[in-house]
């Protein structure tokens, strides 16, 4: 009898999987133990085995598809079983492609063109999920032209996601015949990218079935949007910049200059003032032969009015991946999280003493930076609740303390990760920070090296900013927005001297931290800044 088998939860957070690779094909026998796929969870890519055995059937999700725990991922029976209804109940429809011995992604994709049948051999390569908040891709490359021979493993394209770029590769081979994105273009995830098949098959209906199934869906969002999008924005003022800018001006007499389009066009660009120029065409009207023959120092003594030399004009950037990300991110974390904040400022004399003496010794140096890392994360295990985390039935303490550091990049922000920052030294620290930075700029960091951050640091004091608020990067309860050490009169013991001060920022949301809770971890935190000799004891 055939089985239903579904995608299993191999973690405790994981609601979805990817299918990084099947290794067991659709007509393969399978015995109970055997690894029938690899699959990429939120945490780790895992190998899935079968514990029943019989003939593999059906494969419901493709390799490089996303799916929901528990939903359909293969059928397993014996050779022959009709498995039909199965794909019904666990569908909820009667549509069952009848190509069972068509390549899973051809079936896959004539099903859901509905018109065009797909040639034999030939498989449809689909835009993939590369990080865990990718909802779209933008191929930064193509390594491979169309006719080129493709085999297993060879790099298909660069693939600039909301967080790296990163290379492709291929789980399949043949002839690249298709390319679905061209370079620069953007695509969502599971978009046909390209189409591999044998050389020579003719897959231009078949693509142009996909081409127009994707069409007839983005029309049918656009007519459901269409209230938000009424305004055109780029049309009109494109029009406008193409024009040259002409300022109404009056003669000496008060009344209107009349002038053809092309002399005022000549005049804006040789910056003539039409008010000083004596037409001679009809009725008085300036036309070109009067610009062309104006000879400056004729005007009267009379003021002459402003003519701008300028134009108006502007230039449309496409978002990138990273910049939509963080649009969405943080709408959702400043709207949905309440936001307070806690402004302290402190005494920074003996940290520059510290880091000065600390910077002696022989191939050390650290920042002023390095030192706040370390006090947040000492002053976080003491105050697990500001390194919580806010789910809508329980809050999650974290024991562990992963610091995320914010690195401005070319595109916008990267948050890359120090793991367990409470147990690393200041020299470990600093070559972190220094390591990821680097990468980070040069779109090199991993996206396991952006994930579990459970407390954000942002620094820019470098930037001569004194201070600022940051919005919390969720899932954490708390950002620290850091700013520039500042020289100024400052009271000690009753005497006016100058001093160094910091002035730092504290966001909470207010679902977890209290805001007794922030002031105490604040109190903490200045303890081991203003002493920082306290943090090696």
């Amino acid at each position: 009898m055939a089985e239903i088998i579904t995608m299993p939860r191999l973690s405790d957070t994981m609601t979805e999987g990817v299918v990084a690779k099947w290794l067991k094909h659709v007509g393969d026998k399978i015995e109970e133990g055997d690894i029938l796929a690899e699959i990429e969870t939120d945490k780790a890519t895992m190998e899935f085995e079968s514990f029943h055995e019989g003939t593999l059937l059906h494969i419901g999700v493709n390799e490089g598809e996303t799916a929901s725990v528990d939903t359909l991922l293969a059928i397993i029976g014996d050779e022959g079983d009709d498995y039909k209804s199965l794909l019904k109940q666990a569908n909820g429809s009667s549509d069952v492609s009848e190509k069972e011995d068509a390549p899973v992604e051809v079936a896959e994709e004539a099903s859901v063109s509905g018109q065009v049948d797909a040639p034999a051999g030939v498989e449809v390569i689909t835009m993939p999920r590369l990080s865990d908040t990718m909802t779209e891709g933008t191929v930064a490359k193509w390594l491979k032209k169309v006719g080129e021979t493709v085999d297993e493993g060879d790099i298909l394209a660069e693939i600039e996601t909301d967080k790296a770029t990163m290379e492709f590769e291929s789980f399949h081979q043949g002839t690249l015949l298709y390319i679905g994105v061209n370079e620069g273009d953007s695509a969502s995830v599971d978009a046909v990218l390209a189409i591999i098949g044998d050389k020579g098959t003719d897959v231009t209906a078949f693509a142009e079935g996909l081409k127009s199934q994707s069409v007839e869906s983005k029309s049918a969002e656009v007519k459901k949007e269409k209230p938000a999008k009424e305004v055109p924005v780029s049309k009109e003022p494109a029009k406008a910049v193409s024009q040259q800018p002409v300022v109404p001006v009056t003669s000496n007499t008060g009344g209107r200059i009349v002038a053809s389009p092309l002399a005022k066009k000549l005049a804006a660009e040789k910056s003539i003032n039409l008010a000083h120029i004596q037409g001679t065409g009809e009725g008085g009207r300036i036309i070109k032969r009067d610009i062309e023959n104006y000879t400056p120092g004729t005007a009267t003594g009379a003021q002459m009015p402003f003519i701008p030399s300028g134009q108006e004009s502007f230039e449309e950037v496409p978002n990138s991946q990273m910049r939509k990300v963080i649009a969405r991110r943080l709408g959702e974390s400043k709207f949905t999280a309440p936001h307070y904040y806690l402004n302290v400022e402190f005494d920074m004399d003996n940290a520059i003493a510290f880091r000065t003496q600390y910077n002696s010794i022989p191939d050390t140096k650290i920042s002023f930076n390095d030192i706040i890392v370390k006090a947040a994360a000492l002053a976080l295990k003491q105050h697990p609740q500001v390194n919580s985390q806010w789910f809508d039935d329980r809050i999650k303490k974290n024991h562990h303390v992963h610091i995320g550091v914010a690195v401005a990049v070319e595109d916008g922000l990267l948050v890359p990760v120090l793991k367990f920052a409470n147990e690393q030294s200041l020299t470990q620290i600093g070559s972190q920070v220094k390591d990821f930075a680097g990468r980070a700029r040069n779109k090199k960091l991993t996206p396991e090296e952006m994930e579990g951050s459970t407390f954000t640091i942002s620094n820019l004091g470098m930037f001569g900013i004194t201070d600022f608020t940051s919005i919390i990067n969720q899932p954490n309860s708390a950002i620290l927005s850091v700013g520039a050490i500042v020289q100024k009169p400052v009271v000690k013991e009753g005497n006016i001297v100058v001093g160094n001060t910091m002035k730092l920022t504290l966001a909470c949301d207010h679902r977890t931290v209290d805001g007794a809770t922030g002031a105490l971890f604040l109190e903490t935190l200045k303890g081991y800044i203003e002493n920082p000799v306290t943090m090696l004891i």
